[in-house]
């Protein structure tokens, strides 16, 4: 169930509240562009940070684009707290969560100091990528496509599991008729030799020597061509259905019964019939539009 942030109070906390959580206005546009800049820079400067030509060159400078980038998100994800009624509730949500995964790192590394301790601050560094999952908060399709997969997810499970279980069966055989200087050792390293066919990755650690082995490679790399759409087709379904459910209502013409006409429409696409039934044709004349309020209870009396 999805809670949604609510502000902490009237006033300032309100306002921020308006700032950092809508996007109606000016200022929180402005707020949330500066922030997905910010989220890309920072991605950027680790990305730019891990060539060591570079890091020996502009090293200091990383270091305080990184300090720079972590007092910023901090007052950011302090704000965000301040002005929400519930901030510990928002903390454990998915956004709060990497809000705190993002600037945890270097912080931390202030309390891990010592030769010994480089390489682990460094690992714990990497997590600032966490950053650019931000940016999902931003694209209003990214719950569009969540939805989807989570609605063909089992679909997709079934489909994972059918194609494991093929995995399973041909590389077993393959094992039974492979000898292990081959490189079928195992049954699980058959399936990987199995699953990297399927996928028509095709590495060449491990290739079929007899000749009802490389038939079996043939079957095998042919299916995964077969059925590598099959999940792709499955999610599109979804999300072509979430855009129709989007777009599209289910109301019917009252003239002619159609019922695929856009949100927005105000007339059927087939036989022309104004669609509202609650108000009358603004093409039709005075009287005619005075008569159709009187037919359906004399609301334009009212107006």
């Amino acid at each position: 169930m999805n809670h949604l942030p609510k502000p902490a109070g009237e006033g300032l906390r309100t306002r921020v509240f308006q700032i950092i959580f809508e996007s109606d206005t000016p200022l929180a546009k402005g707020f949330d562009i500066a922030l997905i800049v910010a989220i890309l820079a920072s991605v950027l400067v680790v990305m730019l940070e891990s060539i060591e030509s570079l890091r020996a060159d502009y090293g200091t400078l990383f270091f305080w684009l990184e300090w720079g980038f972590t007092i910023a998100f901090t007052l950011e994800l302090a704000a965000r707290l301040y002005c929400l009624e519930r901030p510990l509730q928002y903390l454990k949500s998915f956004y709060g969560m990497v809000d705190l995964i993002a600037i945890l790192p270097t912080w931390l590394a202030l309390l891990l100091p010592g030769a010994q301790t480089l390489v682990m601050v460094r690992l714990l560094r990497t997590l600032r990528i966490f950053r650019v999952l931000r940016l999902m908060e931003f694209v209003g399709e990214g719950r569009l496509l969540i939805g989807a997969l989570k609605r063909s997810s089992h679909q997709i499970f079934l489909f994972l599991f059918t194609v494991f279980m093929l995995v399973s069966i041909f590389a077993s055989i393959v094992y039974l008729i492979e000898p292990a200087e081959a490189g079928f050792t195992s049954i699980p390293t058959a399936i990987y030799w199995a699953i990297v066919t399927l996928t028509t990755v095709g590495f060449g650690d491990i290739v079929p020597v007899t000749p009802l082995g490389q038939a079996i490679s043939v079957m095998v790399m042919l299916i995964g061509y077969s059925i590598i759409a099959v999940p792709t087709g499955v999610f599109s379904a979804e999300v072509i259905r979430s855009i129709r459910a989007d777009r599209y209502s289910d109301e019917a013409c009252p003239g002619c019964g159609h019922d695929r006409h856009e949100q927005r429409a105000k007339y059927c696409l087939l036989c022309g019939t104004w669609l509202d039934e609650d108000t009358p044709d603004p093409q039709l004349s005075e009287e005619e539009q005075e008569a159709w309020w009187e037919e359906h209870g004399g609301k334009g009396n009212d107006a």
